[in-house]
């Protein structure tokens, strides 16, 4: 009588039984394998999602530029319209699974788009805190002015020494025991100094170093 052939498989011309140790073997590797890739699906499609809901926060110029096609844009700014909790929800969903349709090279745009509006508010910030910086200094030290003019030669040299002169009288005119007085042109000075750093940026370390040798040679 012969032998009930064993159902199984061939794996690179070996066959494997049904329910052998290499069978479930197999099966571990094929789980895991698949179950990596589901996972890394599910990031990426977390990824765009969240990619597709930063896009209502993207101010009218930029998101302009962006090749994005009709059917994303319009999607875009429906979302923007809804007010439904459940009705935003649902038209999230629908951004996202056009967000999965742009080839790699849309979606960098669409990244770059969105880091160049945040830079935005961090670079007013720093220039704001540079002017206040500078405002101060040339207000306190006589060398600092030699300084910023050297590294900002843009700046209304006469304009600005007259402003540093009057903000210094502003402050010794008050009450002896109170807070220094902070005249117009103190808020002057900090105004001519932000517009110039607005234009030029904030990366001042020559300004500082030329200000300081001015110091050391005093």
């Amino acid at each position: 009588m012969s032998r009930k052939p064993k159902k199984g498989y061939f794996v690179r011309g070996q066959f494997v039984a049904e329910g052998s140790e290499l069978d479930l073997e197999l099966k571990r590797e094929l789980k895991g394998t698949d179950a990596a890739s589901k996972t890394d699906l599910k990031r990426e499609s977390a990824e765009l999602q969240a990619l597709g809901e930063a896009l209502l926060t993207l101010r009218a110029g930029l998101f302009d530029k962006l090749d994005l096609g009709d059917k994303l844009k319009d999607a875009v700014e429906e979302a923007k319209r809804i007010t439904n909790f459940e009705g935003k929800r649902r038209q999230m969903q629908f951004i996202g699974k056009l967000m999965r349709g742009l080839d790699a090279a849309t979606l960098d745009t669409v990244r770059s788009a969105l880091d160049e509006q945040n830079r935005g508010p961090a670079q007013e910030t720093a220039v704001l805190h540079d002017a206040e910086r500078w405002r101060d200094r040339l207000i306190a030290d006589d060398d600092a002015l030699g300084g910023w003019i050297e590294t900002h030669p843009g700046t209304d040299a006469q304009q600005l020494r007259a402003l540093i002169r009057q903000a210094r009288k502003d402050i010794k005119a008050g009450p002896p025991g109170e807070a220094p007085r902070q005249g117009k042109a103190y808020r002057e000075v900090f105004q001519l100094v932000r517009a110039q750093l607005s234009v030029h940026g904030t990366d001042d370390h020559a300004a500082e170093a030329a200000a300081q040798s001015r110091e050391e040679d005093a």
